[in-house]
């Protein structure tokens, strides 16, 4: 073999996924078609448990100096324009946490005690960087874990079969154990492969472009809903988004014009701006599909490639990169030999309904985005909602991927959870001790037994034994590298022992102890 795995796309997803296995000990090359980060204008923005999978990595105080900078840019931008009308004001501004079909969803109405907004430490804070300083961020830290990444290299063809998988490039051919399809959502190794992609169909035409214009004062920032369809301007200069239901565009790949992006604009808008060059520019559409296993043998998908749907709520990329975070460790244990290949399974049966769910929000914004009547009748009473705290916290929560739990064997209530990050005796948080990509047992009541049962399992979880003051019911966690809980206990729990049913759950996850017998 060349490599354990190949990665066909070099975008966030791709490169984090590439990462996971590496720190997983697998050799992995990544194929990106383009030679350098696409310029062309994306999200401008991150969700909590995207963020979150980063900080647990390390990457925290780098995601913070890029939130910086571009609030710096915002800040200037909201500045200019209240110069420009007066001082009035343009509309919305800082203080807004997202925002559901283009409802401003504002910061102040947020409870923070929802579970998923208020227990992930400073990854919360992380919200407003956009998808290319990520990739770029993603890309570094590829080179620092030996990442073959392969620029200027596209996947044309592969043959998988029993053993491993053959990828054909313009550049040759490698051969590798799997083949993991990060290539976007057009994505050649997802049609190559012969998945399944079932879904809706599009009805609006949207674009997104940065330009430079002339009549911009009298644009309102945010998002604005008007009778002929939905536009945004912000969160810097010349940034704007037009959205109009008139089914999806008769050419998606036809170059976007000033021409045709001043006609739009001026029709959704109202106001006779003038558009004088195009920095950059893109259209997009609303189909909501996605894969029906996201894996056929050697073959597994990832992100946009397994599921694609409208950009509205910034939750795609988050949603990639929990992809990737689920996929990664596994993929890389089973590679090792320090999981059987039924842990694969998981994948799909736990990624797969936290990507229908955000098809259903994407298509339940665009149904609340429509110009007629009944929608804008939906409109105004989730408007009145996002007024209330609880309508508020309840949308933000769910924008933000927040009360995802996968079907894990436990009873405890954070057993299949995204793991709050805890705060330990030492001052240190929960992700301080995920960098390296492995599993983590929080011993937190210096139980020797729990330390016994995972001294088998050294290189695959450490072992870390502490004290949580804010949860003293804790007795003890295990830690996926994803950061979701495999299993826990408290200390005053009707069991024989804390430690119980924690080498089932050990093994589950981590195969056999060192030294263990197998039957057979």
């Amino acid at each position: 073999m060349d490599y354990d795995v190949v990665v066909a796309g070099g975008g966030p997803v791709g490169l984090m996924v590439a990462c996971e296995l590496r720190l997983g000990g697998a050799r992995v090359a990544v194929l990106e078609r383009l030679t350098e980060v696409n310029p062309t204008v994306k999200g401008g923005a991150i969700t909590t448990p995207g963020a979150e999978a980063l900080y647990r990595r390390g990457m925290l105080p780098a995601l913070a100096e890029l939130q910086r900078q571009a609030l710096d840019r915002f800040r200037a931008f909201i500045r200019e324009q209240n110069s420009e009308d007066g001082g009035e004001g343009t509309g919305q501004g800082l203080g807004i946490v997202g925002h559901f079909a283009g409802i401003m969803l504002r910061a102040d109405l947020v409870d923070r005690t929802e579970p998923g907004l208020g227990d992930t430490g400073p990854a919360a804070e992380i919200a407003f960087v956009a998808q290319q300083d990520i990739e770029r961020l993603l890309g570094a830290r590829a080179a620092e874990l030996g990442v073959d990444v392969r620029r200027g290299v596209k996947l044309t063809g592969f043959d998988a079969d029993d053993e491993a998988v053959t990828v054909r490039t313009g550049h040759g051919v490698l051969r590798a154990g799997w083949l993991v399809g990060c290539d976007g959502g057009r994505s050649t190794v997802r049609k190559l492969a012969g998945f399944g992609f079932p879904g809706t169909e599009p009805e609006i035409t949207c674009h997104q472009a940065v330009v430079e214009m002339a009549g911009a004062e009298d644009l309102k920032i945010g998002w604005t809903a008007t009778d002929t369809g939905v536009y945004a301007y912000g969160p810097m200069p010349g940034r704007v988004v037009t959205v109009e239901f008139e089914g999806p565009p008769a050419d998606r790949d036809a170059p976007v014009t000033a021409e045709d992006l001043q006609a739009r604009l001026r029709r959704v808008s109202g106001v006779d701006i003038t558009i004088t060059e195009v920095r950059t520019a893109t259209r997009f559409t609303d189909h909501a599909r996605q894969v029906t296993d996201y894996r056929k043998g050697r073959v597994l998908l990832a992100g946009d490639a397994a599921h694609v749907h409208s950009a509205f709520g910034s939750q795609g990329l988050s949603l990639g990169v929990g992809d990737a975070m689920n996929l990664g460790w596994k993929l890389a244990a089973v590679i090792a030999g320090r999981a059987p290949e039924g842990l694969l399974d998981t994948y799909t049966a736990e990624r797969h309904p936290v990507g229908a769910r955000v098809l259903d929000w994407t298509r339940s914004q665009v149904a609340a985005m429509r110009p007629d009547p009944r929608s804008r009748a939906l409109r105004e009473i989730v408007g009145d909602l996002a007024g209330t705290v609880a309508g508020t916290t309840y949308l933000t929560a769910r924008l933000n991927g927040g009360g995802v739990r996968y079907g894990l064997p436990g009873g405890h209530p954070l057993t299949g959870r995204n793991t709050p990050d805890l705060e330990l005796t030492d001052g240190s948080r929960l992700a301080d001790h995920l960098h390296g990509g492995r599993a983590l047992l929080l011993d937190l009541t210096d139980d020797p037994e729990l330390r016994t049962l995972a001294a088998g399992y050294a290189g695959r979880v450490d072992t870390l034994t502490t004290g949580c003051p804010s949860r003293p019911e804790l007795a003890a966690v295990l830690v996926r590298p994803d950061g979701f809980t495999a299993w826990a206990a408290d200390a005053a729990a009707n069991t024989p022992t804390p430690a119980a049913g924690l080498a089932e759950a050990l093994e589950e996850w981590f195969g056999v102890p060192a030294g263990a017998v197998t039957p057979g």
